[in-house]
């Protein structure tokens, strides 16, 4: 099995990448973001950590953590989002550990893509076979993000500022796909790559 990162700035269509690959390989796609969400679930050990130092006002009537409100509690105190950070990582790196000896131990899948915007910084590059950075210019994603999320230029300036530059994520990405232009020249880079590891499928 090829476990493979797939990162790039916030925007820069990660999402609609990751569904054409999943359309086109045997390949088990996993969102570190989406894992983030899922360990803080009631009932494990992140979310009575989590809970034990936020309080229960972050707490829904359900009992789920609510992403607003713990947003509102750590907004503007560093140390508090370190303390959180240092809760979450660890349970989200674990749950993707693994999910990767899983698949390894089935041998039901070709390719295993991780999704994560942090993927260099969290110190995921030792599991991974490649790198894949998603490249889309600032105007482009500037653009992606006022229509589909309606956030303010002001907002994704301040997101852009927090995340990683391009020659950091160029420095460790073997492969780079340029994400710029029409998403037909996006395919036909990924079905390049995709071919070069012998991992390509038509639909059918």
């Amino acid at each position: 099995m090829i476990k493979i990162g797939i990162t790039g700035g916030v925007g820069s269509g990660k999402t609609r990448v990751l569904e054409y690959l999943g359309a086109h390989t045997k390949s088990r796609i996993l969102l570190a973001d989406e894992v983030a969400h899922q360990v803080k679930e009631p009932n494990s050990e992140c979310y009575r950590q989590l809970v034990c130092l936020l309080g229960t006002s972050v707490l829904e009537e359900n009992g789920r953590i609510h992403r607003g409100k713990m947003a509102e509690v750590i907004f503007g105190d560093k140390e508090l989002l370190r303390q959180v950070n240092e809760i979450i990582h660890p349970a989200v790196k674990e749950f993707i550990l693994k999910a990767m000896e899983k698949e390894e131990r089935e041998k039901k899948t070709e390719v295993f893509f991780l999704e994560a915007a942090l993927l260099i910084e969290s110190g995921y590059l030792s599991y991974l076979d490649e790198l894949w950075y998603i490249y889309s210019d600032i105007k482009t994603r500037e653009k992606r993000l006022q229509e589909s999320r309606q956030y303010s230029l002001e907002k994704i300036r301040q997101i852009v500022e927090q995340q990683l530059p391009e020659e950091e994520f160029l420095k460790y990405a073997g492969v780079v796909i340029d994400n710029s232009r029409e998403f037909a020249d996006t395919c036909r880079q990924l079905e390049k790559e995709g071919r070069r590891l012998h991992i390509w499928q038509e639909q059918g």
